[in-house]
């Protein structure tokens, strides 16, 4: 695992015990520091029972004074969750996991940081250049916001390279990750339940640039007004920067898996991280072609009868799943959700490309009142499963079942891979 000697001696209150908190714990251990930490699900606390002792503590955190730094998940709302206020006024740190390895990134063997964020395409752009090190050798490991916990992860060899996704939370809870290459695919209204306002929003996406040194690369799609201000910003200091303009003409032709207008800025944006690694343009062409995409994003899970069903539940807001619509012909959409916004207005556009729309989840009577009207059939299905089998039994050879949500999937499922595995659930029990 990754560690620190800094930590040693030092105390730390953990907030959460999912995967990334459990392997925070383990490391901050390793790291010879002292931990409390607490969970409100039993059964997360109670797998860290037998390991406590003096070092590790599980208790509720009520008390912060004392702490070094509370470190929380991601998905902790800085804006609202009770610990925030105290943690603040005790002079407490609150940060997470992508900060830790920030701080124990000089007791690791020589290597180099790309740190990913955007709105939409990171996880494809953050898998991309991971396979284009992959193809070339070079020692490389896939973390932050996609992959396995970074903490948990063995060091890399010398010379090799952390491709980190990073979402706005991540960044929000990290103060010192010096990225030798940051890359901002987009800025588009997301998450704004979270922020006062979008523009908070941007600035959070802005702070990936500001923890860089001078002389760092900068990558970013200059697509959106809140982008472009940020390249400009960094011209204004005179770092290094590939803009990414949007429309540029590409042949995708021989990329299967990255089909588009969309991919063709997450290529855009992963070329220009490779060459700023140093890797070979025909390295770069062979990782290009056999890339195989990921799970969950436009991904064609079962052909049946000549209809495709595609599962794109990673889509969580109108802005991702859009590229979807446009790329498919007569869809049966399958849309719906926890909504992240009260409009569609970003899928419009392709409208035309759905035969009929299929809503469910919290999101279903407001997007079927939006739908109708707009595409020629409507139905409030209400779940995945009602939603499969009706779409299936009206969609015809050559018809695509695509679900694209365009929400977060927090009112009916765990997560958007428990959202993808009812969608397959579903499409195998067809008759």
């Amino acid at each position: 695992m990754i560690v620190a000697r800094a930590w040693g001696g030092k105390r730390y209150a953990v907030l959460g015990l999912a995967r990334s908190g459990a392997a925070t714990v383990r490391a901050l251990l390793a790291g010879g520091a002292r931990v409390v930490a607490w969970d409100a699900d039993e059964t997360k606390r109670n797998a860290f029972l037998p390991a406590t002792g003096d070092d590790l503590t599980i208790a509720p955190l009520d008390d912060l004074a004392g702490f070094d730094a509370l470190v929380v998940s991601p998905g902790v709302p800085l804006n609202t969750h009770p610990l925030a206020a105290p943690a603040r006024a005790a002079g407490v740190p609150v940060i997470g996991d992508i900060e830790l390895f920030a701080q124990a990134r000089g007791d690791l063997p020589a290597h180099r940081v790309v740190g990913i964020t955007g709105t939409n395409g990171k996880s494809t752009t953050t898998a991309l250049v991971h396979h284009m090190l992959q193809g070339t050798g070079v020692p490389s490991l896939m973390g932050g916001n996609i992959g396995l916990p970074i903490l948990g992860e063995d060091p890399l060899s010398p010379g090799g390279v952390y491709v980190l996704e990073l979402s706005s939370y991540q960044i929000d809870l990290t103060q010192s990750l010096d990225c030798d290459v940051a890359v901002l695919l987009n800025v588009t209204p997301d998450h704004l339940d979270r922020y006062d306002g979008f523009d908070a929003y941007a600035a959070s996406k802005a702070r990936l640039f500001a923890m860089q040194s001078i002389g760092h690369a900068a990558v970013i799609g200059i697509g959106d007004a809140s982008s472009a201000a940020i390249a400009r910003s960094l011209d204004d200091r005179g770092a290094p920067v590939t803009k990414i303009a949007p429309g540029q003409c590409m042949d995708q032709s021989r990329w299967p898996a990255l089909q588009g207008p969309h991919n063709a800025q997450n290529a855009l944006a992963a070329i220009a991280v490779a060459r700023a690694l140093g890797i070979a343009a025909a390295e770069i062409d062979r990782a290009l072609a056999s890339f195989t995409g990921l799970p969950h994003r436009m991904q064609t899970i079962a052909q049946r009868g000549g209809v495709a069903f595609v599962d794109d539940s990673k889509a969580t807001n109108p802005e991702s799943t859009a590229p979807a619509l446009g790329a498919f012909g007569r869809i049966h959409w399958i849309v719906g959700g926890r909504p992240k916004g009260d409009d569609l207005d970003a899928c419009a556009p392709f409208f035309g490309n759905v035969a009929a729309a299929y809503t469910i989840g919290e999101a279903a009577a407001r997007f079927a009142e939006i739908l109708r009207g707009q595409v020629p059939v409507v139905e409030q299905a209400g779940t995945v499963e009602a939603a499969v089998r009706d779409a299936a039994a009206a969609a015809r050879p050559g018809d695509t079942v695509l679900l694209s949500p365009a929400c977060a999937s927090f009112d009916q499922f765990r997560d958007y891979e428990a959202r993808a595995a009812a969608f397959r659930t579903a499409v195998e029990g067809l008759a």
